[in-house]
């Protein structure tokens, strides 16, 4: 019906996710499956240790090796309980018309307790972000560290994780975008979303709140003085991702649950909690800029 539908009208079919030839996961043994989301997160945290190992190294410094391998669990445990919690908090009770997971009972099997189950789904990133500023303030509160510029070693490598989540994202066939009539819509498998061509919007957010986020603060990092600016770099990250959140969040469609607060505020969940984001970014970039350069000195490395 939709082919007919769109020779009719002169316009160009729709991409078949179906016809990609994409599977969920790496390899299957048994009922064992290496998940391409669970590589994502995986990958994601060692580029993001190996890199701030290797930032480590340069003059300036605000923190030993032995900070980073604190810092590489607390921030593990942070992304995985704040993203969960976070989801639970803004994703489920209220007028979601889904059970809060907080209080819901009704899962089956071992644990039937909703909140536990991340293998359902459900997983927020603002509420992963928040978790990881809870881990690094309290490492650095620990060994009495400079919170800005922890942060600021740290912020370059995030983007990396959400390139890969996002890809994953579109390997799975989930989180599709809203309905359109573009070249490169896409059809997806998901009977929710209907034979209806949509816009692949997670590589809309692979390439904006990843790969270009990536390159930026990367370049900014290793080709300038940013990160002797202490909250420079992570108050760019923030502006960054809080931006390319908003902005593609009108090509994604809005989580079904939530549907009634794009018509009601015009917004979506996802740009209500980007706002947030944008303006702290702006008030610590404003922050950083009116500091002066601490050079070397000031930001020795801890022992």
């Amino acid at each position: 019906m939709l082919n007919l539908a769109a020779a009719s009208s002169g316009a160009v079919d729709p991409v078949y996710w179906s016809d990609l030839g994409m599977s969920p996961y790496l390899f299957e043994i048994g009922s064992f499956q290496l998940r391409y989301y669970s590589l994502a997160y995986l990958i994601g945290v060692m580029f993001a240790y190996w890199h701030t190992s290797k930032a480590l190294k340069t003059p300036g410094a605000p923190m030993a090796q032995r900070h980073a391998d604190d810092l590489f669990f607390y921030c593990t445990l942070g992304v995985i309980l704040g993203g969960r919690l976070g989801y639970a908090a803004f994703y489920t009770g209220g007028d979601t018309g889904i059970p809060s997971a907080f209080t819901d009972f009704s899962g089956e099997g071992l644990i039937s307790w909703k909140l536990l189950r991340m293998w359902d789904g459900g997983m927020s990133f603002h509420g992963g972000l928040v978790g990881v500023v809870v881990a690094i303030l309290f490492v650095t509160l620990r060994n009495k560290l400079n919170f800005l510029r922890v942060c600021d070693y740290i912020a370059p490598s995030v983007p990396m994780g959400m390139l890969l989540g996002r890809l994953a994202n579109f390997n799975n066939g989930e989180l599709w975008g809203r309905v359109s009539d573009v070249p490169w819509a896409m059809v997806f498998p998901d009977p929710r979303a209907g034979e209806i061509a949509r816009h692949p919007s997670q590589l809309y957010q692979a390439g904006l709140e990843g790969l270009l986020l990536l390159v930026i603060l990367l370049l900014l990092f290793w080709k300038t003085r940013a990160r002797f600016r202490p909250g420079l770099l992570v108050g760019v990250f923030t502006i960054g991702m809080g931006c390319a959140r908003f902005f593609n969040e009108f090509f994604r469609e809005p989580d079904e649950q939530l549907a009634d607060l794009v018509v009601q505020t015009g917004l979506s969940m996802g740009q209500w909690l980007s706002v947030p984001l944008i303006l702290t970014g702006l008030i610590v970039v404003i922050y950083a800029m009116t500091r002066k350069d601490v050079g070397t000195g000031a930001g020795a490395r801890a022992a």
